[in-house]
């Protein structure tokens, strides 16, 4: 029979002690395991990355400002040598009411186109005096403006008080850089396009009275001029109604001059026009022109260019102009 285990015999020391160890061991690692469940709970799975929100999608580009588009318009048509020229336009039904312009703080001598300012005076002095205009004064102010005459023009110059009288109700009416012609010379009156805006808007465009405009033209006096300008004769067709389409309205008042000093000609047209249901108030201003027909010519296709341009902010513009009048 096999002999019992020897307590003292080296091999079950050694036995004996291996076995304490690994009971040892294994009770440390159990206690750590329990330890580690007691402090960090159960295992978890390491969840999976967040969905990255899609980027969003590229909105539309900018608009580009009515400055901007009305110069790249304007660009295949500027003159050069002595010609020069000066543009701005206005959209009354836009919410911004931003001026589109190009050179329009440069001066320029108005020749006809300062007797819109002369009929403003005129009848605003008539409201100031709480009277109507007399019936000399409204055959001076009918030939004046729908026929363009001279004779009936420097009478009513008179009438207001010359420069003096242009000035004061100029500056009623909030322009700030015309200056009315010397002595008789009413049609050398000095002014700017954005001058010319604000002389339109005086006529078009019902504002209430602020700190530029304290002493307006009323809805009377506008309403009066308005009906001269969209009545011109069939002579004085030409300028901004080039920019016109079918179903068009229009008001307008031209004005051409050649100077003795250069025998080159001054051509500016300046009104309003509806197009697509919106009401554009646009003047253009020249001069150097060699011939009254090359005058005409530019400042015709210059109203075809800023009419298009600003009408890319409401409606695409694809139709030809034509120079009908339905006013």
């Amino acid at each position: 029979m096999p002999d019992a285990p020897n307590p003292a015999h080296p091999a079950h020391g050694l036995r004996a002690h291996t076995l304490k160890v690994r009971a040892v061991c294994a009770a440390t690692a159990l206690a750590a395991t329990l330890a580690a469940c007691t402090l960090a709970g159960p295992p978890t799975r390491t969840p999976a990355p967040a969905a990255r929100a899609a980027a969003p999608a590229p909105g539309p580009a900018p608009r580009e400002q009515r400055g901007a588009t009305l110069t790249r318009a304007l660009r295949p048509l500027l003159p050069g040598g002595s010609t020069r020229l000066a543009v701005a336009v206005l959209d009354l039904d836009s919410a911004d009411q931003e001026i589109a312009s190009y050179a329009a703080k440069e001066p320029f001598e108005t020749a006809s186109i300062s007797k819109l300012g002369i009929l403003a005076a005129l009848l605003l002095q008539a409201q100031d005096n709480k009277r109507a205009l007399t019936a000399a004064e409204r055959d001076n102010a009918e030939e004046m403006i729908r026929t363009s005459d001279n004779d009936a023009a420097s009478t009513l110059w008179q009438t207001i008080g010359k420069a003096e009288g242009l000035n004061t109700a100029h500056k009623r009416l909030g322009l700030t850089s015309t200056h009315g012609g010397p002595g008789n010379r009413w049609g050398l009156t000095r002014t700017t396009a954005t001058d010319q805006i604000q002389l339109l808007r005086a006529i078009f465009s019902p504002r209430p009275p602020t700190t530029r405009t304290p002493q307006p033209l009323t809805p009377q006096s506008r309403t009066y001029i308005q009906h001269l300008m969209a009545r011109i004769t069939p002579d004085q067709n030409w300028g901004i109604s080039a920019a016109a389409s079918p179903g068009s309205h229009w008001a307008l008042k031209n004005g051409w001059l050649q100077r003795t000093t250069t025998n080159h000609w001054i051509i500016n047209t300046t009104g309003q026009i509806t197009v697509h249901g919106h009401h554009y108030l646009l003047t253009i201003l020249s001069n150097g022109h060699t011939t009254m027909k090359n005058g005409i010519t530019l400042v015709e296709h210059t109203a075809k260019a800023a009419i298009g341009a600003a009408t890319t902010h409401t409606h695409p513009w694809p139709h030809q102009p034509t120079r009908h009048n339905t006013a």
